[in-house]
């Protein structure tokens, strides 16, 4: 399949600006892939198609406060933390990047960092001189660069983030709350977690039109044992096992291909795609010719997920990080 076979027209006012609240009062389409059909829902309502015997699989990375501003002379200098390197020496992306050379120093308010390096991919290697820890209390929110209100860290978290290392939020767990996760749990859905660390690869546009040149950047993962057998039991039964997000996706059909619980994943998802572990998905509606976009494509069929983007543009849905959700069965 070819780049331009993901794109569309979006207006921009279909952009979620800031996230539904309550978390679980966004919309919901849900997509049925053995008859095509598709219905428009309350996310809330999401309950109504879970069986006891399935096992919900929540990614449970908590977005780190990744974003800073620098002066160097008189410009402004963008910096997001990527990836930790070593001790006070990141991975990181810079705007504008063409300001920020190898041996440049940066001010912060309360500390410097020196540039030690650019990378292949225009990312630049900057060291610290303050510890990790004492850094990230002067982070911000690493929101996404089309939302342009101002959210709390704490709102760009699902309510179940527990470790620390993303730097941008598995966006499909924003809708859930703790009323409804309990909810689920009561209904006797099993409820189990993973973790994948969202990376650089969610803000890396497809350049190439050939879509399998595409290099996808990697992502650290972890599976545990308890999770692998609660995945396990449920096949047995006959449940499904139901990914919350694109990232819970590619951990476990990383691991349905390598046989590893933990590591790296550069999974590049897209059609055709044989699913070995997942047999439902709850997503958000992506970006035109995103890697997401690809996977969501693979995983319900290229025809489906066209007409209902199409369906969920002329019926007003909101998109993208904070808009509203999609439940694939």
């Amino acid at each position: 399949m070819k780049l331009s076979d993901f794109d569309y027209q979006l207006p921009e006012e279909l952009i979620a600006q800031i996230p539904a609240e309550p978390r679980d009062s966004s919309r919901l389409m849900v997509l049925h892939r053995d008859k095509g059909s598709i219905e428009h829902r309350i996310f809330r309502q999401i309950i109504e198609y879970l069986q006891p015997k399935d096992l919900l699989v929540l990614n449970n990375t908590r977005v780190i406060p990744a974003r800073f501003f620098a002066k160097k002379g008189t410009s402004t200098i963008e910096v997001f933390l990527l990836k930790k390197a070593e001790n006070d020496v990141w991975e990181c992306m810079v705007k504008p990047g063409k300001k920020v050379k190898p041996g440049d120093l940066l001010t912060f308010e309360g500390f410097t960092a020196r540039c030690l390096d650019r990378t292949d991919d225009g990312t630049r290697i900057l060291r610290f001189d303050i510890p990790d820890d004492k850094l990230l209390t002067y982070g911000e929110a690493p929101l996404p660069p089309y939302v342009h209100n101002k959210v709390s860290l704490e709102r760009y978290q699902t309510v179940y983030a527990k470790v620390d290392g993303a730097v941008a939020a598995p966006t499909a767990g924003l809708h859930f709350t703790e009323q409804l996760i309990q909810r689920i749990k009561e209904r006797g859905v099993q409820i189990t977690e993973i973790t994948l660390h969202v990376g650089i690869g969610t803000f890396r546009p497809v350049k190439t039109e050939n879509i399998a040149e595409h290099k996808i950047h990697s992502e650290s993962y972890e599976i545990s044992s308890e999770t692998l057998s609660l995945i396990s039991q449920s096949k047995a039964i006959g449940g499904r096992v139901i990914a919350v997000g694109t990232t819970v996706v590619r951990a476990l059909e990383e691991y349905a291909r390598s046989g590893k619980v933990k590591g790296h994943t550069s999974l590049f998802i897209y059609p055709p795609f044989e699913f070995r572990i997942v047999d439902a998905l709850v997503t958000n509606f992506h970006l035109p010719k995103s890697t997401l976009l690809m996977l969501v494509s693979a995983f319900a069929g290229y025809d489906l997920i066209v007409r209902a983007y199409q369906e969920a543009i002329k019926e007003r849905y909101r998109f993208y990080s904070f808009g509203d959700a999609m439940l694939i069965l």
